[in-house]
């Protein structure tokens, strides 16, 4: 444990940081990040900048993201369940500087935030007031950001074995989209997450599905805490997008389920709709937008997502589809088509007008 004594500690409870996404702050001097794109922002004064965490690993190579004074890197590790002091920043001008991290990937790790370290005689400042807009987005892979640094294999499959390395979810479409409308986002997005428990890919071999996941804190069971439940209390959005359907054709050990069998369609759109009707009574005046990416999938599934929005007949959940839904790409969306979808997804709420951000 590092102590503020010895090292010049921007506690995680400091009113000068400002945090994003859903996080844990049941201890709040250790807040536990476990959602891909989650933040925490500092300004400050100095020449370095380091951060604490206790890392807790799952899977695939383990990889936080920062940005420092608007340039974005990362930094890649393989210590677990120990506090290690992660280096963003050295040898900086003694003037003033802005830093965030975030956490990169999906349900591969969690961790803990115990800190930013600054040198001797550097400052916490004020910092930035938060956003005034809210974003929360419901989605799968793509909303994650996986693999989309694999700009080499942009429209083609996915390269074997990357372990994680490209996945970024600073880059997915969800969270560009924030940044260009000015807003904040609650990203709560995990790789390979379908509707129903038991189909997908999520955590194998007992697979969860987002009617187990949309209303957790900690939404995977090897959580030291298990899986906490989330008080919605804390974050109301203005927009919400839910973008899950990618997977849903897939059922472990048995036979691809068929969107197009009128059985199935059924249950499947009713399981949907349970969920959204669950998020509409918790955010009564927000603007609900329900969406498939550009990833390769059947365009009945986009059909039964458009029925969904009708059958809902509320004038405030739409249905939107990018240009080239489900055609772009077999493989996960890489920088270019995370842009291009920000794009048309920046657009479509813009020409909503401002009324959308209002309470």
């Amino acid at each position: 444990m590092l102590s503020s004594e010895k090292y010049n500690l921007v506690s995680p409870q400091s009113e000068k940081l400002n945090y994003m996404g859903r996080i844990d702050f049941s201890d709040p001097a250790r807040p536990e990040f476990y959602y891909a794109g989650s933040n925490v922002s500092l300004k400050f004064k100095g020449t370095s900048v380091s951060a604490v965490i206790k890392n807790h690993k799952y899977f695939n190579k383990q990889e936080i993201g920062f940005v420092i004074d608007g340039k974005e890197g990362k930094i890649t590790f393989d210590k677990n369940d120990e506090d290690i002091v992660l280096d963003i920043a050295q040898d900086l001008k003694d003037d003033v500087h802005s830093v965030t991290l975030f956490k990169r990937q999906d349900a591969s790790h969690y961790f803990e935030f115990a800190g930013f370290i600054l040198n001797d005689g550097g400052e916490a400042l004020e910092n930035v007031p938060m956003p005034v807009r809210k974003i929360e987005c419901y989605g799968d892979s793509v909303s994650a950001g996986a693999v989309c640094e694999a700009t080499e294999y942009t429209a083609s499959c996915d390269p074997e074995n990357h372990e994680g390395v490209y996945d970024n979810a600073w880059h997915s479409y969800s969270m560009i989209t924030a940044r260009n409308l000015g807003a904040q986002i609650n990203n709560i997005a995990q790789g390979g997450i379908a509707i129903f428990d038991g189909t997908g890919y999520y955590h194998a071999p007992n697979f969860i599905g987002m009617e187990s996941v949309y209303n957790k804190l900690c939404y995977f069971p090897e959580g030291k805490k298990g899986v906490t439940d989330w008080d919605f209390s804390r974050y109301t959005p203005d927009v919400v997008l839910f973008a899950v359907g990618q997977n849903d054709p897939h059922n472990e050990g048995h036979d691809d389920f068929d969107i197009t069998d009128p059985a199935y369609r059924e249950k499947w759109k009713s399981a949907y709709k349970k969920i959204i009707i669950d998020l509409r009574a918790k955010y009564p005046k927000a603007t609900f937008v329900l969406l498939l990416t550009v990833l390769c999938h059947d365009e009945e599934w986009d059909k039964a997502v458009d029925e969904i929005a009708a059958e809902l007949n509320d004038e405030k959940i739409t249905h939107f589809m990018y240009t080239r839904a489900g055609k772009a790409t077999p493989g996960h969306p890489r920088l270019s088509e995370q842009y291009e979808m920000s794009e048309e997804l920046t657009a479509y709420l813009s020409k909503m007008g401002d009324s959308i951000w209002k309470k």
